[in-house]
């Protein structure tokens, strides 16, 4: 059956004003855009919002500035070839101060095991044994072994899977490294886990340490996702951007600018335009059209192909993509000002509370918790914090509910995290100065996810890697590039997406 297409300009338009244009100014949309700037592409990137980084922006309300997302940043590290934030922001001639953080996550989990993840690595692994003395040569075994997965990365330049030349002479110049990533490529974390390790609690505790970026356990975490977490973050270690995350965005915009790029904002791309199966252009909201040689969506797969493309048949190795993998939940986000005495004496910027290791996964069952102000006191007023906490919630809990329904929902629902935040900050509700309700319609409505889902999870357990699509679609000319791509979740990883299609692109162009 021949694919719907819409009709390219007549003959008397002119040609294609873009080499590339990205849909999407999330951090692996705009990574993509300046890394091809950078070689010399005319690139163009529309973003539906008013400003640019999606789940990596911000926003502002009575003096504070709230981070839209998470906190917990990663890539910004001085060395090696994982620091990928830094990297693409050198690339377009820009900089951006960073503010170390001592601590990763301080942990409140159940039967009080109370344990800071520090950024210096045997000082996180001695407070580890010292809840599990009994396991102490697995904990060493399995955490070493994360680190071997780490230096193969770690070795190489991070570009296109997908493209021969770049495997070939990566193989030539790091072979060992080369193999060390392919032994690994289909393992998950919890089969290494178990390996090392036998304590069932403390293999709860491998779990909740995957479930904080990844949103799955470990048996579902591959293993070179985790490889670079778990070492990076005593490696390049955990930074924030002074004045807040959205500056890694605007930064790059800049940047992008800078190297001869443009960027439209309030620009919503409602259809990718094809002709003869080729992807050719977009078209606005307003109607406006926009062609490129090639097309790079950083939207999700399910918004890429059953909205954007909802004239086209899913693509086979679509359908099959989203047989393995489903949605992730989206999170109740609470964005809180609190008087600076609601915080305890030495306070951490990232915590976890979870009280029964049965509910992690459940609604409203893990918090996580950022107070970037710890890190950056002039994201508020003075005297006061951000606190943002954030927990897995599903669209269908919120989506048929009138508006009356809504709001009674939403503050019964802030009300019960609040509560249970008391337990690590005693009196935040008697120091609340201000409290904003973010929900999976919010996520959705902002950010233009579907169902405003945080990306994809396997629905069973999978071969570590080997089932997430790279930046190549089935259609020609047609890009992917974000969460939905290899490697994954995560600011540094839609980086390495960023840098990857951008590769790829690169040669297909040949530039």
């Amino acid at each position: 059956m021949p694919i719907p297409h819409s009709p390219l300009p007549t003959p008397h338009s002119p040609l294609p004003h873009f080499d590339v244009v990205v849909i999407g100014s999330g951090i692996g949309g705009l990574v993509t855009a300046t890394q091809l700037a950078k070689k010399g592409a005319k690139v163009l990137v529309l973003e539906r919002y008013l400003i640019p980084g999606g789940s990596a922006g911000y926003f502002e309300r009575q003096g504070y500035r709230f981070d839209v997302g998470a906190s917990m940043i990663f890539g910004f590290g001085k060395e090696g070839t994982t620091n990928l934030l830094t990297r693409a922001l050198e690339a377009v001639n820009v900089n951006l101060e960073t503010i170390v953080d001592p601590v990763q996550i301080h942990y409140h989990l159940p039967n009080n095991l109370d344990l800071k993840v520090d950024r210096v690595y045997e000082r996180f692994l001695q407070n580890l044994i010292a809840y599990f003395p009994h396991e102490a040569k697995g904990i060493r075994g399995f955490y070493d072994e994360c680190w071997k997965v780490f230096n193969c990365l770690n070795s190489m330049e991070l570009l296109s899977l997908e493209e021969p030349g770049y495997l070939s002479r990566a193989f030539l110049q790091h072979p060992l490294a080369c193999l060390g990533l392919v032994k690994y490529l289909p393992r998950n974390v919890g089969d290494v886990a178990k390996r090392h390790i036998k304590d069932p609690e403390l293999l709860k505790f491998i779990d909740i340490e995957c479930y904080c970026w990844s949103v799955v356990p470990a048996d579902m975490t591959p293993m070179i996702n985790a490889g670079m977490v778990f070492s990076d973050r005593h490696y390049g270690g955990v930074n924030y951007p002074k004045g807040g995350v959205g500056q890694i965005a605007e930064k790059l915009a800049e940047g992008l600018i800078k190297t001869g790029g443009e960027i439209h904002y309030r620009a919503r791309v409602t259809k990718i335009l094809t002709q003869k199966g080729c992807a050719v252009g977009v078209q606005l909201a307003d109607g406006k059209v926009y062609y490129g040689k090639k097309i790079v969506s950083n939207a999700t797969r399910w918004d890429t192909f059953e909205k954007l493309l909802s004239t086209n048949p899913i693509p086979i190795n679509e359908k099959r993509w989203q047989q393995r993998y489903e949605k992730s939940p989206s999170f109740l986000s609470l964005h809180m000002g609190v008087k600076a005495e609601v915080l305890p004496p030495s306070t951490e910027c990232h915590h976890i509370l979870l009280e029964a290791w049965e509910k992690m996964a459940a609604r409203e069952g893990t918090i996580f918790v950022s107070i970037p102000t710890l890190l950056d006191p002039s994201l508020a007023p003075k005297g006061n914090h951000i606190i943002h906490s954030f927990t897995p919630s599903w669209i269908d809990d919120w989506d048929s509910l009138s508006s009356a329904e809504y709001k009674e929902k939403k503050e019964a629902t802030a009300a019960r995290i609040i509560q249970r935040l008391e337990k690590i900050f005693p009196g935040i509700d008697a120091g609340l100065d201000y409290l904003e309700i973010g929900t999976p319609r919010t996520h959705r409505r902002f950010l233009g996810r579907q169902d405003g889902t945080y990306g994809p999870i396997p629905r069973h357990k999978l071969s570590g890697l080997l089932g997430m699509p790279f930046n190549r679609t089935a259609i020609p000319d047609l890009y992917c590039v974000g969460d939905s791509t290899f490697p994954g979740q995560g600011l540094n990883a839609v980086a390495f997406s960023g840098f990857a299609c951008a590769h790829r692109i690169a040669v297909d162009l040949k530039l």
